[in-house]
């Protein structure tokens, strides 16, 4: 096996079978399967207990569906297209201590594209101990400390 280091003293193991030292490209299986895997996290993500409708959130939030539809064009809300009509939203966006910082995350990052705002609060930083930018707001971390690993993923 082969390893590769990455910075932060972090090793991953490679297979040799994988090692490619000639071909920096991954083959056309390769690419096959990681579009597999991919769709199939998205398909599970969006199908998860805590993603609720358009009109669920509207509900939530006290509002109506135009005016989530309109939050979430302008980045003050987290969507992702359902693939059979309409957004899936995660729920816990809506809780006091995430949903003052959504919009301001979506402007440090640069993008109103659900996933990418939904990849940044849900993937573990290091810059966190490890835990994640929702986890990190839920305990009351300090916003600021977010939004600047934010502002310097978006640059």
């Amino acid at each position: 096996m082969n390893t590769l280091t990455f910075p932060h003293s972090v090793a991953i193991e490679i297979p040799s079978r994988l090692a490619a030292p000639t071909d920096p490209y991954a083959s056309e299986a390769q690419t096959d399967a990681l579009l597999r895997t991919g769709a199939a996290y998205r398909r599970d993500r969006m199908q998860a207990a805590d993603m609720i409708t358009t009109d669920e959130a509207a509900d939530l939030a006290g509002t109506t569906r135009v005016t989530i539809n309109a939050w979430i064009k302008a980045g003050r809300c987290i969507a992702v297209t359902h693939l059979r009509r309409g957004f899936k939203l995660p729920r816990w966006q809506f809780e006091p201590s995430m949903f003052p910082h959504i919009q301001p995350l979506s402007q440090m990052l640069g993008s109103t594209d659900g996933w990418h705002l939904l990849a940044f609060l849900e993937s573990p930083h290091p810059a966190l101990d490890g835990q994640t930018p929702r986890i990190a707001l839920e305990q009351g971390l300090g916003a600021s400390r977010v939004l600047g690993l934010a502002t310097a993923e978006g640059h």
